[in-house]
């Protein structure tokens, strides 16, 4: 599953960050790694961008991005354990 499939609320962690290139170092840098955990804030109205919740601040992305990004949902009960 791919990160643009997430709904508001829903948290996840990265399995792996695809991409070519620049893209792909601008993702890594931003936080975005294999096995860190974030949680599905919001969509724009259109839903495009989409906001999400990783390493304490605040991340928009555009849907082409979240595209790249391949992460497992955390059921309730995980991730309530986890915290």
């Amino acid at each position: 599953m791919t990160l643009d499939k997430l709904k508001a609320g829903e948290r996840a962690v990265i399995r792996a960050v695809r991409g070519e290139g620049a893209l792909r170092l601008r993702l890594l840098d931003m936080g975005l790694i294999p096995r860190t955990k974030l949680t599905f804030r919001k969509a724009a109205p259109l839903g495009d961008p989409i906001e999400i919740n990783i390493r304490g601040y605040e991340l928009t992305l555009r849907l082409n991005e979240a595209q790249n990004i391949e992460v497992e949902k955390i059921e309730e009960s995980e991730a309530g354990a986890e915290l």
